[in-house]
């Protein structure tokens, strides 16, 4: 790049910071404070006391149908043979990637120093993850056919000396999984007690105070605390970032050990890195808007976010589409007459062929409008092929599982898969619990990191 390209782009993103400011309004420390933190003591409103009552609801259906399936067991499922696999590990692996990628994209941007893409959205990305992991964690202990057994999976002292099987990806997904529920759970509330501190201190009544301080453990913003606080927290996202590529990986290996057509060790794991982050991104654009019109956050969460987050769900678009097309590039290339049959006839024309149309629609034709800036920068626009997104890659999922379990080397074994209402019921109960573990997340707790955007907005004042 010559030194006047150079130059003229340094210029135009100097414009364009200029034009979208890290906060709109330039508000003082105690302004930001009452707006960020006040929503703790509100009270709660109609529309939020109808929201907690459907999710909730859902959440009791959800639990009602866990029970169900546990009492009968999974022939309640639309699992068979060849199809073990269904909605149970099709979900687990949708919302194990969102999971994923929510504390990827808050500490992968803190180890970058990329604050102002990361701040006034790495919460929400935080919580996400944490609530989309519980939803995960479930399907495998159900699919186990016997969940209270599930501590088998686990190494622990047996007087009978029965030990995990290592050679079996279960307990390497069972390991992988628990160890980056904690970093995600350590690096998420580490961030939350400076706000924490603050709500205790702002707080207008007595129990709110003492509940708050309890969890701020004993924060008092002095410089020694400041400092133990910035390496901790580096160090943490410096273990879930790698954590994160690893643990995906781990779950790809499930599928590419297997001997099923398409299933591939070389190409899986890359492939579901990129897919889970892709979703992760889309996701958070789906939480993140309407949460941006309910409580007024214009100003901390700008248009300039939203146009980051849209650049980084057209990247990682352009990735999974790539690892599409080497999918069925590696099909054609090996010359296997099963490859090539699942890859180029049975999914874009076989019995599921609308499930690859619209999967291919969602994830690789729709977010080719981000490249305007126009789309990126229209909130309607954005929502909407987010949503479209999630879509795609809970049916991707779909495409990997039951079409490869459905056409596998055997065609004497070949059937066809159909979910049942229980499987349905499970995957909306699941929509549900997630939707009221983030209404709590949104009324009790900080969502947008205050002290971090108090010291971004200093650093900028400060140029």
């Amino acid at each position: 790049m010559s030194v006047a390209s150079a130059a003229s782009v340094a210029a135009e993103d100097a414009a364009e910071e200029a034009e979208d400011p890290i906060i709109i309004g330039n508000p003082t420390d105690e302004q930001l404070s009452d707006q960020l933190l006040s929503h703790t003591w509100r009270p709660i409103t109609r529309g939020w006391k109808l929201a907690f009552l459907i999710t909730g609801l859902g959440t009791l259906m959800l639990l009602a149908l866990i029970t169900l399936t546990v009492m009968r067991g999974i022939g309640m499922w639309g699992n068979n043979i060849p199809a073990a696999w269904g909605f149970g590990i099709i979900n687990f692996v949708w919302w194990i990637g969102i999971g994923h990628a929510g504390t990827f994209i808050s500490a992968i941007l803190l180890v970058l120093e990329q604050q102002r893409v990361r701040t006034s959205i790495n919460r929400f990305t935080e919580g996400m993850t944490l609530f989309a992991v519980v939803q995960a964690g479930m399907f495998p202990l159900l699919h186990l056919g016997r969940p209270w057994f599930a501590y088998w999976l686990f190494p622990y002292p047996a007087e009978m000396d029965t030990w995990p099987q290592v050679r079996s990806a279960l307990p390497w997904d069972a390991a992988a999984v628990t160890t980056y529920l904690s970093v995600s759970i350590m690096f998420w509330y580490l961030g939350l007690v400076p706000d924490l501190a603050g709500v205790r201190d702002r707080a207008p009544t007595l129990w709110r105070r003492r509940i708050y301080g309890i969890f701020a453990l004993g924060w008092s913003g002095s410089v020694q605390q400041w400092r133990h606080y910035k390496i901790a927290y580096l160090t943490l996202a410096g273990l879930a970032t790698p954590l994160v590529i690893s643990v995906h990986s781990i779950v790809s290996l499930d599928f590419a050990e297997a001997g099923l057509p398409g299933w591939h060790s070389t190409i899986f794991p890359p492939f579901f890195v990129a897919g889970a982050i892709f979703s992760g991104f889309a996701m958070v654009v789906t939480l993140i808007i309407p949460a941006r019109r309910v409580f007024k956050l214009h100003n901390v969460i700008t248009a300039r976010h939203l146009d980051m987050i849209a650049k980084m769900l057209l990247v990682t678009s352009s990735i999974v589409t790539y690892s599409y097309v080497c999918e069925m590039f590696l099909a054609w290339w090996s010359g296997d007459r099963y490859e090539l049959f699942e890859q180029l006839r049975e999914r874009p024309f076989g019995f599921y062929a609308v499930v690859f149309w619209v999967l291919i629609s969602c994830n690789c034709i729709i977010t080719q409008a981000l490249w305007s800036r126009r789309v990126r920068r229209n909130v309607v626009a954005l929502f909407i092929i987010a949503a479209l997104v999630n879509v795609g890659m809970w049916l991707e999922r779909f495409e990997i599982i039951v079409v490869s379990l459905t056409r596998d080397f055997l065609p004497s074994s070949w059937h066809q898969y159909m979910p049942t209402w229980v499987d349905i019921g499970i995957l909306t109960g699941t929509f549900c619990f997630f939707g009221l573990l983030f209404l709590a997340f949104l009324k009790w707790i900080p969502f947008v990191p205050v002290s971090e955007l108090k010291e971004l907005k200093h650093e900028e004042l400060g140029k």
